[in-house]
């Protein structure tokens, strides 16, 4: 199914290709800036019943506009970007049904098993979402932190998937090679997203149509949700309108019932 998103850039609702977070002094490249508070995106999607959402905070400068959301939807949308064992409870507490985290359970290259299950304890494993978000290297999908410019030594796999799974609800896979590029969805990560995968995941990166959200939700065995970014007229994208992705979902939720 459609999932929906709100990422923070400088306190605003932005759409940026993913790769270009480098923190070099020309900036990323934006494919869109708002006009619109954060909390307008949380309030139109509690309207239409989308849950399951990211809130994810791109750098400093954002946490306020995040709570703001997370306030407008109690229990619609996770929240993640500098998510730390410290501060997760505080945003559980402004609403957020899981906390999303990458690089504070990654330390010099590698899981901190330590950390992931001083995490998942703390806030529960129900309400803790993984952020496996990655860059190909060679055949391999390797997971990537610190705003998608490190990567680490994991490469995603059966194995990885296994032993991850029992400290979290969900995971969360960018791709970050065509995040943000509308040139259409790295189809054979989606098929393997729902090969290796024992819980769900929510997809994002390069979806430009209705016909991108189809694929996922087939290649994907109801198991892959996908969320549209850039290319939604929402973002100031041309090629999906978001009342056809929210009628996707209610159409989908109608097969279901039957």
């Amino acid at each position: 199914m459609f999932r929906p998103c709100i990422d923070l850039h400088e306190g605003k609702v932005k759409q940026i290709v993913g790769a270009s977070l480098d923190g070099n002094s020309s900036g990323p490249r934006t494919n869109f800036v708002s006009d619109k508070p954060s909390t307008w995106y949380a309030e139109l999607y509690k309207r239409d019943g989308l849950k399951g959402g990211h809130v994810i905070m791109l750098g400093p400068g954002n946490e306020t506009a995040a709570r703001e959301a997370l306030r407008s939807y109690p229990g619609g949308l996770q929240v993640g970007g500098g998510i730390t064992n410290e501060n997760a409870h505080s945003f559980l507490g402004d609403g957020a049904s899981h906390v999303i985290v990458t690089s504070w359970v990654f330390r010099n290259g590698k899981v901190d098993w330590e950390r992931l299950k001083e995490l998942s304890k703390r806030v529960g494993k129900q309400r803790l979402v993984l952020d496996l978000s990655c860059r190909k290297r060679g055949e391999e999908y390797f997971v990537v932190t610190d705003r998608w410019q490190k990567f680490t030594d994991l490469a995603l796999g059966p194995e990885a998937f296994k032993k991850l799974a029992p400290w979290c609800d969900e995971f969360l896979v960018h791709a970050v090679d065509v995040e943000g590029l509308c040139e259409g969805i790295d189809l054979s990560l989606v098929e393997k997203l729902a090969q290796w995968s024992p819980l769900t995941c929510t997809y994002a990166g390069g979806a430009r149509s209705l016909a991108d959200l189809e694929a996922v939700t087939q290649a994907g065995n109801g198991r892959v949700h996908l969320t549209i970014g850039s290319a939604l007229d929402i973002f100031g994208g041309t090629s999906v309108r978001y009342a056809e992705v929210v009628a996707f979902n209610r159409n989908l939720a109608k097969q279901k019932i039957r």
